[in-house]
């Protein structure tokens, strides 16, 4: 296979992206460190008929989208974050899906000196299989242990590493000599860009179940402001109402006005041992009908059980 000169290949890319750009309108923004060829051939695979991921030199990328705002003018705001080591994953589909795909396809990896924590490391209490030679490590990391048998003997959860702070020649030695490898490596998806759109990641996780409860909330407290202020709105006026019944309600009972929402009200007040005896009764009419079913059936077991249709000599 001839390998293609630079310009060829520059010009093969910009029409690459063009493609992309008008074909798939969503996109994640990701960030590549510390991601190697073997395993981003791996997240290709995953992703095949779902997802392309496109990597690039970040002044060709915006270049090439630079190019392409007059038929997408909202594609500028990709530009702010075409910055450090990053790429673009076009979809069509579910984001929520591709973004699962790109959260599974990370590998595990040792801790490096010089690199920044992703997570926090914490070091498990735990009986190791290092010799007492080995004590010069932990003392220099001020990690309490003891002798047990001939080994190190971790005496309590350290807290090793926060997250953003940069590895120590001392804390990756000593993670590499317990075989931990704290870190896991993959696409980091840094935004995500949907039709002219550009938010956080974190924003995926929002249910439907959210958004109404967030509606909920500030219905409530417009018509509690409402309320208060005496400010008709959509949102009051149901609980407007609600009240003005109760205070009309009140005036009839006090009076001798009456309207036909407000006779049961009156006549409970005026008797209320009529109601107080009506469900007493209804409720002993029902406990009776089930007894009585019983007291038959019982019956007719009896009767049944007495002679099974045969004389006692037949």
């Amino acid at each position: 296979m001839v390998k293609e000169d630079k310009s060829t290949w520059k010009a093969n890319y910009f029409i690459k992206i063009e493609q992309l750009l008008d074909e798939y309108p969503k996109c994640f923004i990701v960030n590549a460190d510390n991601v190697g060829s073997k395993q981003m051939q791996q997240i290709r695979s995953a992703l095949r008929g779902k997802a392309i991921v496109l990597m690039g030199k970040n002044t060709m990328m915006r270049k090439a989208i630079r190019g392409h705002l007059d038929k997408n003018p909202s594609l500028e705001k990709l530009l702010p974050h075409i910055v450090q080591n990053v790429g673009l994953v076009f979809t069509k589909g579910d984001l929520l899906e591709v973004r699962d795909l790109l959260l599974d396809n990370k590998v595990k990896a040792p801790a490096r000196a010089g690199a920044l924590a992703p997570v926090d490391v914490v070091v498990p209490k735990q009986a190791t299989t290092l010799g007492p030679e080995k004590t010069s490590f932990f003392q220099a990391l001020q990690i309490t242990t003891k002798i047990t048998k001939g080994c190190i003997e971790i005496l309590n959860d350290v807290n090793l590493i926060a997250t953003g702070e940069k590895v120590g020649a001392s804390e990756a030695t000593l993670l590499n000599m317990l075989n931990i490898s704290p870190f896991s490596y993959g696409l980091g998806i840094q935004k995500v860009y949907d039709s002219g759109s550009v938010f956080d990641p974190k924003i995926l996780d929002i249910t439907d179940e959210d958004i109404l409860a967030k509606f909920s909330e500030g219905i409530r407290n417009i018509a509690a402001v409402s309320l208060k202020i005496g400010y008709p709105t959509a949102a009051s006026a149901p609980h407007s109402l609600a009240n003005g019944f109760k205070r009309l309600l009140a005036i009839a009972v006090e009076t001798d006005i009456t309207f036909a929402e407000a006779e049961r009200t009156k006549e409970y007040l005026a008797d209320p041992s009529k109601f107080a005896v009506a469900a007493p009764v209804a409720a002993a009419a029902t406990s009776a009908a089930p007894e009585a079913k019983k007291e038959e059936k019982k019956e007719e077991s009896e009767e049944s059980d007495d002679d099974m249709g045969f004389g006692l000599f037949d």
